[in-house]
């Protein structure tokens, strides 16, 4: 059934692609809300059949009324307000879509979800989401065919076209720095040759290494997130190997950890973080060295740093200086704290720029037994350029996933329409949104190595 009344939260970069696809149905009647009025109108123009409305999601009084007039809420404000919004929406008995992962908070609601008769669909944007649909396409085919997947390796980049990748960092931020920085310093849990291996945050960049996907990239990979639960969601019990992690180019991971030993990404507030202090004071401060010259702040940072060579060394080091870390420019202090106040830094220097393009690339690589006793190694791959007059890749590749499932679950699809908590782990799930992206040619090539 369709031409239902959508309440869409939020209006980054991620809304317009998802409103877009929605109002092809000229039935769907959507409101899209968010804090600031003007945003949340400039979203929605020139899209038919839409509305704007200013909503404060923390307030339940505010909240409640809105999500309780609508048919589906989707829930694109950060993750940490999901339970919120679920909540309401089980008093209010209304579905939910979010493109994010099942959280402990969320998974604590399934049975009141359940018995308020609502469906909670989450993962359904791009990792979360597209990289669900064509590893459960694989794995259902291979099983199909008798054989055994004996290793999966899934990894997922948001990054900077090759040519726009022109910082030291070879990262630019198209959200928040701060969250994009930290989500690289997540602790990691994998399962390698039948064991589990567990890698702590502070850890983890150290454990990149170089990873080829396809020829032009020089990327580097290392594990993210829980990657140990996947054997059991899809369906690989046979599996010796289950990672899933980040892509990065070359040389981004060792920045980030080396602004990790100075430590630039402290969160805590500091006393005597103040707006007079220009960067080079700063990091003294930081890093203890008796005075504030470039020379003094350069010996420390290697001392601190333990750079694997010389030529790391000098690129990083260049990258600080590029930064400014040494300079005697004013500092711009944020937040009272030495990570919000380089994430200020870092979103005015690194940032898209108009008309510079974004990449998402993403790779599933399975290693697969046959009856026969033949191994193979299958890859699916997505290698995906945002337009620079249009939507950037990451931007279309979540939005629109997520209009798609949204649509399905609007329309009765029966796989979709099951109450409780639901991620795309099925290949029921899975296939219809996966036809319906490949028609908007968002599509994984799949080869045999």
């Amino acid at each position: 059934m369709s031409g239902k009344k959508i309440l869409v939260l939020g209006s980054g970069m991620v809304a317009r692609p998802c409103v877009e696809y929605l109002t092809r149905n000229e039935k769907n009647e959507i409101t899209v809300a968010c804090r600031t009025l003007s945003t949340a109108e400039a979203l929605i123009s020139g899209l038919p059949g839409t509305r704007a409305i200013s909503l404060d999601v923390s307030l339940s009084k505010n909240l409640d009324p809105q999500v309780a007039a609508h048919d589906l809420v989707i829930s694109l404000i950060p993750y940490i307000y999901h339970a919120t919004v679920v909540k309401s929406a089980i008093k209010a008995k209304t579905n939910v879509v979010t493109t994010s992962y099942v959280s402990h908070a969320i998974r604590d609601l399934e049975a009141a979800a359940k018995e308020a008769g609502i469906v909670v669909l989450n993962e359904v944007g791009m990792d979360p989401g597209i990289d669900h649909l064509y590893a459960i396409k694989t794995i259902g085919e291979v099983h199909e065919k008798g054989g055994k997947v004996k290793e999966f390796h899934s990894y997922c980049g948001g990054l900077p076209a090759p040519e726009c990748a022109d910082n030291p960092l070879r990262f630019k931020f198209s959200w928040s720095p701060r969250g994009a920085i930290l989500s690289m310093l997540n602790s990691a849990s994998y399962i390698s040759e039948g064991k589990r291996v567990d890698i702590p945050g502070d850890n983890l960049l150290s454990l990149s290494e170089p990873y080829f996907v396809t020829d032009g990239y020089d990327f580097v990979a290392y594990p993210n997130r829980n990657s140990v639960p996947f054997q059991e969601w899809y369906s690989i019990p046979e599996a010796t190997t289950v990672v899933r992690g980040s892509l990065r180019y070359k040389g981004t991971p060792a920045f980030i950890k080396a602004l990790f030993d100075l430590g630039w990404l402290d969160a805590g507030e500091k006393d005597w973080l103040k707006e007079d202090l220009t960067w080079a004071q700063i990091q003294q401060k930081v890093i203890g060295t008796e005075n504030a010259t470039e020379s003094c702040l350069v010996a420390r940072v290697k001392e601190i740093c333990k750079f694997s060579s010389d030529s790391e060394s000098d690129r990083i080091i260049s990258g600080m200086r590029w930064f400014g870390l040494f300079s005697n420019e004013q500092a711009v202090v944020r937040g009272g704290n030495l990570l919000d106040t380089l994430s200020h830094h870092l979103d005015e220097l690194v940032s898209y720029q108009p008309g510079e393009r974004d990449l998402v690339m993403l790779q599933h690589k399975f290693v697969v037994e046959w009856r026969d006793g033949k191994t193979d190694t299958l890859t699916s791959t997505l290698e995906l350029l945002g337009d620079p007059k249009g939507y950037s890749a990451m931007a279309k590749s979540v939005g629109v996933t997520c209009g798609i499932a949204t649509q399905l679950l609007l329309d009765g699809n029966p796989a979709f329409n099951v109450p409780g908590i639901i991620a795309p782990y099925k290949k029921e799930v899975c296939e219809p949104i996966r036809e319906a992206l490949e028609g908007e040619g968002i599509k994984l090539v799949e080869k045999t190595q």
